[in-house]
């Protein structure tokens, strides 16, 4: 599939859709995935038990590690959960998963078909940990032209293309390898005219990096989605500086409500009060159209079934939550509908 065919519309993972047949939209979100470590995994049994319960809480602040907790491979578990997000006003979900993280294409496709909800698919690589030994020796141009290939062809084995290319990762300090993958997904950006997300290093100052690599690069920094601020940016300089590269802010851990960050504890994680008044900041400097919101669930205890928020969390909490907070129907609106339609439409 060319860039001609691509242009003015949106991929999703069960074909081609108008940029109005979106809805409300969630940017950032991982139906399936396996987020542990390579490390881990071999010594996950397969029949391994299902979360107890009574455990939830210990899990999710970190103090008991559960490899089942970061493995999403459910269908079943995943349809229930998406027709939750539909049944309160949802109309796409954008799925992240990629190298690394064990995505399935073809399962998101029968989601999809399931439950009626568009779901976009993301493709390139995580960050270098999780990544496949061979990526050492390959160049930025190849990966390009992988990238490239998951978008006009297929990805990951199957005939499902990708409609958006990351969630790109990044550590901090940035690697080597990392910095050749971006470097690919910025190629394959100009060639494809597909929107950019990226992972960002936990340290405040990646993000602006980033951004700054991208600019470098030529980027249409209107296209290029920085990620996770919430749990990386805690100053207004910083914040608003990245905002004014034109990169996308995206808020990204709505219905993550304690403040302990066991990825990095030495992180105060904002509660979604907080976060909304970050947003009322960015919208009084002129950025409206520059941010995304999204709960990034990639963890079983954050799903409905064991006890979390689901995928439905802003729709259902968070919107009302604006309003009495004096969000505007137009900014709701920009924020849910508008934005994610202009990054998901190719260009």
């Amino acid at each position: 599939m060319g860039r001609e065919e691509l242009r003015g519309r949106v991929q999703t993972v069960t074909g081609l859709i108008e940029p109005a047949a979106l809805g409300q939209t969630m940017m950032h979100e991982h139906l399936l995935i396996n987020l542990n470590p390579p490390r881990l995994r071999a010594d996950t049994p397969p029949d391994e038990p299902d979360l107890d319960p009574c455990e939830c809480f210990a899990i999710r602040w970190g103090s008991t590690y559960a490899t089942r907790n970061f493995r999403l491979d459910d269908r079943a578990l995943a349809t229930a959960e998406v027709n939750r997000f539909k049944a309160v006003g949802g109309g796409t979900l954008v799925e992240l998963t990629v190298g690394g993280l064990q995505p399935r294409p073809g399962m998101l496709a029968e989601v999809a078909r399931a439950t009626g909800v568009n779901i976009v698919m993301g493709c390139g690589h995580y960050v270098e940990e999780y990544q496949d030994p061979g990526n050492a020796n390959r160049g930025a141009e190849h990966f390009a032209r992988e990238i490239i290939g998951q978008v006009t062809e297929g990805a990951w084995g199957t005939q499902v293309r990708a409609g958006i290319i990351g969630e790109i990762g990044c550590q901090a300090p940035w690697t080597p390898q990392e910095r050749r993958v971006m470097q690919g997904a910025l190629l394959a950006q100009a060639e494809t005219g597909a929107a950019l997300n990226v992972h960002p290093g936990r340290h405040p100052d990646q993000p602006q990096e980033v951004a700054e690599f991208a600019r470098a690069a030529g980027a249409p920094m209107d296209r290029v989605i920085i990620s996770h601020i919430d749990r990386t940016i805690f100053d207004a300089d910083r914040l608003l500086r990245l905002a004014d590269t034109g990169v996308v802010v995206e808020f990204d851990l709505f219905g993550w409500e304690t403040s302990h960050y066991f990825p990095q504890p030495e992180i105060d994680m904002p509660n979604d009060a907080i976060r909304l008044r970050w947003l009322r900041l960015l919208i009084e400097h002129g950025h409206l159209d520059r941010i995304l919101i999204s709960s990034d669930i990639c963890e079983r205890t954050r799903l409905c079934q064991y006890g979390g928020h689901g995928y439905g969390h802003i729709l259902r909490n968070v919107v009302p939550l604006m309003r009495l907070r004096g969000f505007s129907e137009d900014e709701i609106q920009t924020i849910l509908v508008r934005t994610p339609a202009r990054l998901l439409t190719f260009v």
